[in-house]
Parts: structure tokens; C-alpha cells; sequence
């Protein structure tokens, strides 16, 4: 069996393993086998065309570490803020802040099935191996390539930042990142541990999912919070300490830096470089203590329960009607509603960005109410940031074609259909009518809140433009049969288009905004919108 250089380097520290009651060269056998396997799992950010390609070439590298380059690519943003100066705990807790995201986006995405595989109690458990040694080995593989993508992150950073603030600065960010690295890694471990605590079979995979979607969503809300605890005064960054800021984890990373570069020893620098210090050792060895429960509590997603199935109300049905022409249609309706509902890796994929849609208006208005006031919002026209949601749309129909059940998508071809245009209008409106209509409603309630009913005609074009935009990504992007295609092969092909389509939600938004100039321009803009989406909607989706 071909060796590996990551494990070559893993052997120097083969004491230290030993003195914490692992088994070395065990542990090292079963990471050898893991690392191998890897080869085969293509990670969330490679493209399909790329595997494709792999696949043709008959190349058995691994996929993940020739993905690295555009980690690497993404570290070269924080760049700007390492040699911005020497305020540490801004710049610091900025980039921070970023890798964190980078990191624990791709923890969730790529690697959270590493952490729940139960595969290893039938291959494994059932060899005369300590389960300490399994838990070991299955904590050092995601840590493995936590390590990689980190490296591939920081390491132009810190070179630069080597080169501008000296070897102190260099080495404390080392240890810090492999700080960083350990808590990020045990704290995913710690949240699964303690739901799978409390629930069981599908019901736990489904809160499990949830947790999922609510860590990506928090990550965003946290990244905005911490650039909003600084603020510029005259070119110069200040902070101004409040007591929640305790809970913005990258200021715990940035504060050593003030500590020992810039011998600030303020009470707020103490605690938060205390807290980097600590709570990831301490979060640590609460892991170890517990992982014997989490490897027993872990077998719960091996039992599996039935849903009862829920009937179908009049109303619903008669909606159903309404909006949907032909039985064909209805029954497609149907079944994409059923799928974008119990599909747990399409929920994970597009959910979170469903959440991203409801923060970036405010992200928007929050800018205008720190420049003019409350006042000058709810009389102005912020509501027009509700177009930023849009950007959403292009992306979710893209995954439209992905499934983990992709391979009974034979059943498509068995159908007694002449064409598949009934499929796609149904998906399209299950699309609109169940995932974006919901979010549209709540930003509509929070903005009637903000704005009065003045803006209820103007919110009701928004939807319109919105249901006339999907038929525009629709016609435009390629056209695939609806979860037909796996997960794996989630990329970068189309990518090119999706960027192109965010310039007509810019045009839509400007036009909007020149028809609210004119008297019943907003109500002449909602009838062209209404006779383009019965055309469009009716002539132009074709299999």
C-alpha cells in the first residue's frame, strides 16, 4: 500500500499519541486506508468538469489537495488587511474572522460526514482495536486536512506578514491558527455530541441538518457583527469595548497580538488572549472525556422511522390547481415540493443560502441607519435593497438538478410524456411558490414594518420580476432534468453564468426606481411584468 508524506511527518510525534493511550501504528494503518479512499470523494468546491476530466485522464490524485489553489487564492484577500498597519486586533480579528468562515463553511459542506461516519463500527469494531484508537484516527483525518486547507489560506499571508511585522508575529500566528484550528474542530464535535444526546434515528438527522444550516448562518451574522465593532474616525480604526463582544470569537485571536506586540495590556486585552489560549485547550480535553458517549450516541443515525405521511388540505389542492396547468404539472409540483423538503443534502446545500437572502437588505439598511437615522429610512426608498435576495435565484435553480437519490432518475424516461416541459414549470413553480415566496413573505412583513403600506404595490412587482427572473436563469443556464445528477458533481461549470446573471438584477432594481419617479409608474411596471411572466411562463420553458 502506497505511503503518504502527511504520515511520514505524523511519525515524529508517535510518543505523544502513545502517551494519551493510542495505539500508533493502528491508528496510522486505519489513516493510511482513510487517506487513500479520499481520493475518490471529490469536496464541495470542485468542479464537475473537473472530475470528469480525472476520471478520463485515469489521474488517482487526490481531489481535495488540487483543489487547494483556490483556498489559496481566497487567502490572498486578507492580505491587504495583515500590512494595513499595526492596529493587530482589527486587522487580526479580520483575517481571523475570514478563515474561520473559509474553514468552518468547508467543515460543514466537506467534512461533517467524516465526523458522523458510522461505518467504522462494523469494519473496525469488530477488529481487536481500542476505541480510543478509532476516535483518534477519525479526529487526525479531518484535522489532516483542516491542516491543508488552513496552510493553503494563510500561508502567502503570513509570509508577507513575516516579511512587514517581524518573527514574533510570524510565530505567534502559528500557534494561534493551530489554536483556532482545535476549537473550530472541537466545537463541531461538541454541538453533534450533544444533539445526538437527545434524539434519535431520522428525527436526529434532520435537526442534525438543521444545525448545519444554523452554524452557516451564524457564521455570516458573526462576520458582519465583528466588522461593525470597529469604526472609522479619521482614517484611524476604533474600538470601543463592550461586554458582548466577548462572544466574537476572531477577537480572541486578534487580542495577543496587542498583548505582546504592542504591549497593550488592557483588562480587555488579558481576557481575550486568555480565552484564545484556553477555551480551545479546555474544549479539547472535555472532547477526549466524551468521546466514548459521542462513538455510542453515534449509532442512532443507524436506526432508521417512518413519517406518517400527511394528507393533502382542500386549499392546498385547489392552489395546487390554481397555479398549475394540467395534472402533469401538478404532479411535478408535487413531487419537487417533496424533495426540496426531505432531501437532506439539498437542504443543506441551498437552506443556508435562503438565510443569507434574508440578512443582506438589512446589511444594506443597517449602513444607511448608522449614516441617517431611522427617520430617513422609513421615509426614503431602502426597500429596493430587497433585490439583493435575488442573487439567490440563479444559484438554487442550478442545484435544481442535484439529488442524493439521483439514481432513480431513469424513472423520467419511463413516463409516458411527449414532452418534459411539465416537469421543469413544475419544479420552477415548486421552487418559487416554497422556498423563495416564503422568504419574499417574511422580508415583506419586516419591510411594511420599516416602510408602511406604501410599499405593498412595490413589493408585489419585486415578486414578479423575481417569478420573470427564474424563467430568464431557467432559459439560460443549461438545461438538466431536475435531481438528476449527484451531489459529487456540484461545481464551478456554470459558474461564469451565474455571475453574468447578477447584472439584470441590477437593471431590474434601477428600472424600479425610475418607475416610482413617475405617478402609476410602479402599477404600469407591474402589468408588463404580469403579461411577461404569462408568455414566458407559457412559451418559453421547452425541455
Amino acid at each position: 500500500m502506497r505511503d503518504i508524506r502527511t504520515l511520514k511527518f505524523l511519525d515524529k510525534f508517535s510518543g505523544l499519541f502513545q502517551k494519551f493511550g493510542v495505539d500508533y501504528p493502528a491508528m496510522r494503518k486505519i489513516l493510511q486506508v482513510k487517506l487513500i479512499m479520499d481520493q475518490r470523494r471529490v469536496p464541495t468546491i470542485f468542479s464537475q468538469g473537473a472530475q470528469s476530466k480525472k476520471k478520463k485522464a485515469g489521474d488517482d490524485g487526490n481531489g481535495f489537495l488540487k483543489s487547494l489553489w483556490l483556498y489559496a487564492f481566497f487567502g490572498l484577500l486578507t492580505i491587504p488587511f495583515i500590512v494595513l498597519g499595526e492596529n493587530y486586533l482589527f486587522q487580526m480579528s479580520i483575517m481571523f474572522g475570514f478563515v474561520m468562515f473559509i474553514v468552518m463553511t468547508s467543515m460543514i459542506s466537506d467534512f461533517s460526514s467524516v465526523l458522523l461516519d458510522i461505518r467504522d463500527k462494523n469494519i473496525l469494531h469488530t477488529r481487536p482495536i481500542d476505541k480510543k484508537t478509532i476516535s483518534a484516527a477519525k479526529m487526525m483525518h479531518v484535522f489532516i486536512y483542516l491542516f491543508y486547507l488552513t496552510g493553503s489560506i494563510v500561508a502567502i499571508p503570513l509570509i508577507v506578514g513575516l516579511f512587514r511585522h517581524g518573527i514574533i508575529f510570524f510565530l505567534l500566528s502559528i500557534i494561534l491558527i493551530i489554536l483556532m484550528e482545535a476549537f473550530i474542530l472541537v466545537i463541531t464535535a461538541l454541538i453533534y455530541m450533544l444533539i445526538l444526546k437527545f434524539f434519535d434515528g431520522e428525527k436526529l438527522k434532520d435537526i442534525i441538518n438543521y444545525v448545519q444550516i444554523g452554524l452557516s448562518f451564524s457564521i455570516m451574522i458573526g462576520y458582519q457583527v465583528l466588522g461593525r465593532s470597529f469604526e472609522f474616525i479619521n482614517f484611524h480604526v476604533v474600538l470601543t469595548p463592550k461586554w458582548w463582544q466577548v462572544f466574537i470569537i476572531p477577537m480572541w485571536f486578534g487580542a495577543p497580538y496587542e498583548l505582546i506586540l504592542n504591549g497593550h495590556f488592557d483588562s480587555f486585552y488579558v481576557l481575550f488572549s486568555i480565552l484564545a489560549i484556553v477555551v480551545p485547550i479546555i474544549a479539547f480535553f472535555i472532547y477526549l472525556r466524551l468521546v466514548p458517549a459521542f462513538e455510542k450516541n453515534l449509532q442512532k443515525l443507524a436506526t432508521h422511522s417512518v413519517k406518517k405521511e400527511k394528507k393533502r388540505s382542500k386549499l392546498e389542492s385547489s392552489f395546487i390547481k390554481m397555479i398549475c396547468s394540467g395534472k402533469e404539472e401538478q404532479a411535478f409540483f408535487r413531487f419537487a415540493s417533496l424533495m426540496m423538503k426531505n432531501e437532506r443534502d439539498f437542504k443543506l446545500k441551498v437552506y443556508p443560502s435562503l438565510g443569507f437572502a434574508i440578512i443582506l437588505p438589512f446589511i444594506f439598511l443597517f449602513n444607511s441607519l448608522r449614516d441617517g437615522g431611522f427617520s430617513s429610512i422609513s421615509s426614503g426608498k431602502g426597500y429596493l435593497t430587497i433585490y439583493s435576495t435575488m442573487i439567490i435565484i440563479p444559484s438554487v435553480i442550478t442545484m435544481l438538478k442535484f439529488s442524493g437519490k439521483y439514481k432513480g432518475a431513469w424513472i423520467y424516461k419511463a413516463l409516458p410524456l411527449d414532452h418534459l416541459s411539465p416537469l421543469f414549470k413544475g419544479t420552477l413553480k415548486a421552487f418559487l411558490v416554497r422556498l423563495y415566496l416564503p422568504l419574499h413573505l417574511v422580508l415583506c412583513i419586516l419591510f411594511i414594518a420599516i416602510f408602511g403600506v406604501r410599499v405593498i404595490p412595490d413589493l408585489i412587482l419585486v415578486f414578479l420580476i423575481s417569478a420573470f427572473y427564474s424563467i430568464v436563469c431557467f432559459i439560460i443556464l443549461k438545461k438538466v432534468i431536475p435531481f438528476s445528477e449527484s451531489f459529487e458533481s456540484v461545481g464551478q461549470t456554470e459558474s461564469w453564468k451565474i455571475f453574468v446573471l447578477m447584472i439584470p438584477i441590477a437593471i431590474f432594481a434601477v428600472l424600479h426606481y425610475l418607475s416610482t419617479l413617475a405617478s402609476f409608474g410602479v402599477y404600469i411596471y407591474i402589468f408588463i411584468m404580469l403579461v411577461a411572466n404569462l408568455f414566458l411562463w407559457k412559451k418559453r420553458i421547452r425541455a
